[in-house]
C-alpha cells in the first residue's frame, strides 16, 4: 500500500511541475507549493488524503507568495512603477548611497540588488538603487 501511495504522490508532484503552464510567479508558486505540499502531506500521513490536503495548502501558500513576488517585481507596493522613483547617488564608499531627497542621508545598500527599491530612513521616501 505504501508503494502505491508513494507512486501516486510522485506522479502528482511531477504532473504539477510539468503542467504548470502559467509563466507568472503566482502560477509557478502555486505549482511548486502544490508539489511540495503533496510530498509533505503524504510523508506525514502516509495516505492519499493527506497528500491531497497538503497539495491544497501548498498551492494556496505558493500562490500568495508568488503574488507578493510579482507585485514586488512590478514595483506597485506604493502605487507606482519602478521607473517612477529617482536613483540614489553613488558615494566613494562601496555599499553606501546618498538619498536623492533632502537631507540626503547616507543609506547602507549592501546586499540590496541593483535596481531594487530602497526606503530612505530619514524621510521614508523610496528611491532606486543604481
Amino acid at each position: 500500500m505504501k508503494e502505491i501511495n508513494s507512486a501516486v504522490v510522485a506522479i502528482a508532484a511531477l504532473g504539477a511541475l510539468a503542467l504548470s503552464s502559467c509563466e507568472t510567479p503566482t502560477g509557478q508558486g502555486a505549482g511548486i507549493g502544490a508539489a511540495t505540499g503533496a510530498i509533505i502531506g503524504a510523508a506525514a500521513t502516509g495516505d492519499v488524503e493527506g497528500a491531497a490536503i497538503g497539495a491544497a495548502i501548498g498551492a494556496g501558500t505558493g500562490a500568495l507568495i508568488g503574488a507578493s513576488i510579482e507585485a514586488d517585481e512590478r514595483g506597485y507596493y506604493d502605487g507606482h512603477p519602478r521607473s517612477y522613483y529617482p536613483l540614489g547617488r553613488l558615494t566613494e564608499t562601496p555599499g553606501l548611497l546618498r538619498s536623492p531627497y533632502p537631507p540626503h542621508a547616507l543609506v547602507d545598500v549592501r546586499g540590496v540588488p541593483r535596481g531594487a527599491l530602497v526606503r530612505d530612513p530619514a524621510t521614508g521616501r523610496i528611491f532606486r538603487r543604481p
